[in-house]
Parts: C-alpha cells; structure tokens; sequence
C-alpha cells in the first residue's frame, strides 16, 4: 500500500476536510481528493462520507484510521530513539507504575526533572497491571516486585514497607490503640483483598482482619487510602514512602509492619543507550537517596 496515500489519508481523517489536510500538507485539494480517491479504489472501498459540513469516516475509514494512527505513533516513537543518540535529552518517555507511587512519591517530584529537561515529554501510566516492556508497551517501569520478563535491565530501587497511619483528629476523637486486639474499635482502610497489590500488604492485611474489625473502608489503590487517611476516617494500610511527604500522618503500633518489598526499575536492552531512560533512571535514584537521608533524619528508616 502506498504510504504517501496513507498518509495523505491520515492528514484528512484528522482534519476532516480536503482544504485543512491540504494545507498542512502543503498539496492543492484537488491534489488530496485525487490521492484519497486513488486510495478508495485501490481498497475497492468507501473511506469517507462526504457531507456539506465535512468528512466523516466510514466504518472502514475508522478501521485504516486507527491503522495509521497507530504507524505514525511507532514512527514517531522511533524517530525519538533514533535522536537518543544527541546529547539533548527531549522526546516522549513512557514511564508506567501503581497509582499510588506514581501519585504519592513520583509526579510530585517531576517538576525537578522537568526544570533540568523541559524538552522531555512523560506519559505516566498509573496501573496495576504490569505492561509489557519488550513489546514496548512502556519504556520504563517502576514496578514492585523483580520484572520477570527477559531482556530487560532492571535495578533494585530500594524497599518499602506497608505501616499503619491515622491523622491526628482521628486519634484525638477515636484514641490509640495500644494492641492489635484494639483494632476492633477502629475503622480499618486498606486496599480490598481482591484487588490487585504486593504480597506483603495483602499478608498486613488478612492478618488485621482476624480481629474482627467491625467496619472497614476499602479502594483498590493507594492514593484513595491516603486520602480517607488524611479525611480522618480511621487508620489505613499505607506504604512508608508516604511519610516524606505527609509528615502530619502518624504511625499506629509501630511495632507492627509488612514484610519488605522490593522496588524495580526496569526498560528493555534495546534502550540501553537511551539518553531519556539514562536521565530518568539517575533522576529516580538521586531522589531516592534524597528521600532516604530525610527519613533517616525523621527517625524512620
């Protein structure tokens, strides 16, 4: 199929009109309509609906739309690590993690990466669900658990614990339970079981529950938990990484903590000279180490 054709077709999909395309495209609209018409045949298909307010796709329209949408995404994705090899560090980076990192500790401090790259573009995708590195379905990741997919780099971030924490209205009116027996008269929020999370916080979790907890408060991510956290109702299973940035949060039965989870970067090999990757990678872990000797100043590590 002819590209050119493609990608005329593209230009007037998106437009929605012969005259925009062509002037983006730089061609008469006689010159676009030849093309498309062109390409109708050649498919021995209707592309457009041609109306006197515009173009509208056809169901098959939408079909080689979506196609085409989809080519440029890669070529522009491949035009970006193909310029990886300058100095400059600029272009998209897709960087996928749980919500509740990515909101809690990651896009709060992207604004110092962006200070020293304002030319990068990050699409963060904030999910459960693992994506698949090496059919590129992100660059980077930041996952808690080792990735076990191959030909991936991977570094081990640092570890993170899930601990209790209520805000201090809450404790005011509702005390603080001195045993884990005490947890019976407190409202417990946490991740739902169900749903999809490390281990070690499922593990917390199952154990609170034997003591028959009468009312709870359950979301599927972490960031919803801080939230009726901080709302003051009741004492939530929250990862330690929250602390930093949420001083005001007070730890419940200290004594009583996760099992240790560890935190992953990880891209694939072929990006290995990526100079984005490369300045995502020493950003996330000059953070790191700024938010380890913090704690370690709190008391918490």
């Amino acid at each position: 199929m002819d590209w050119d054709k493609l990608r005329i077709f593209h230009a007037v999909a998106d437009a929605g009109s012969l005259t925009h395309a062509g002037d983006s495209l730089h061609l008469s609209q006689s010159a676009v309509s030849r093309q498309i018409r062109s390409l109708e045949e050649s498919l021995n298909t209707t592309l457009f609906h041609r109306h006197a307010r515009g173009l509208i796709l056809t169901e098959q329209g939408e079909l080689l739309f979506d196609a085409t949408s989809s080519m440029l995404k890669r070529i522009d994705s491949a035009t970006a690590r193909i310029r990886d090899s300058e100095e400059e560090v600029f272009g998209e980076l897709r960087v996928t993690t749980t919500t509740g990192f990515g909101s809690l500790w990651l896009a709060p401090r992207l604004p110092k990466l962006y200070e020293k790259y304002p030319d990068l573009n990050i699409d963060l995708m904030l999910e459960e669900r693992v994506l698949d590195l090496p059919m590129r379905e992100a660059d980077v990741a930041i996952r808690m658990k080792e990735p076990s997919q191959a030909d991936l780099i991977r570094k081990r971030l640092m570890q993170i614990r899930m601990r209790l924490y209520a805000s201090p209205e809450y404790l005011a009116e509702h005390g603080t339970p001195e045993t884990l027996e005490d947890m019976a008269k407190h409202r417990l929020i946490c991740q739902n079981t169900r749903s999809a999370q490390v281990m070690a916080g499922l593990s917390l979790v199952q154990e609170l529950m034997t003591y028959d907890i009468r009312s709870t408060l359950t979301v599927n991510n972490y960031f919803g938990v801080l939230q009726a956290v901080i709302s003051h109702l009741g004492i939530g299973v929250l990862p330690d990484y929250i602390i930093e940035d949420f001083p005001s949060a007070v730890r419940v039965l200290p004594d009583l903590e996760s099992g240790e989870v560890p935190v992953f970067l990880a891209y694939p090999e072929e990006l290995r000279q990526s100079k984005r990757i490369a300045a995502f990678r020493d950003f996330v872990q000059e953070e790191i180490f700024a938010h380890r000797k913090h704690l370690k100043s709190m008391g918490q590590v």
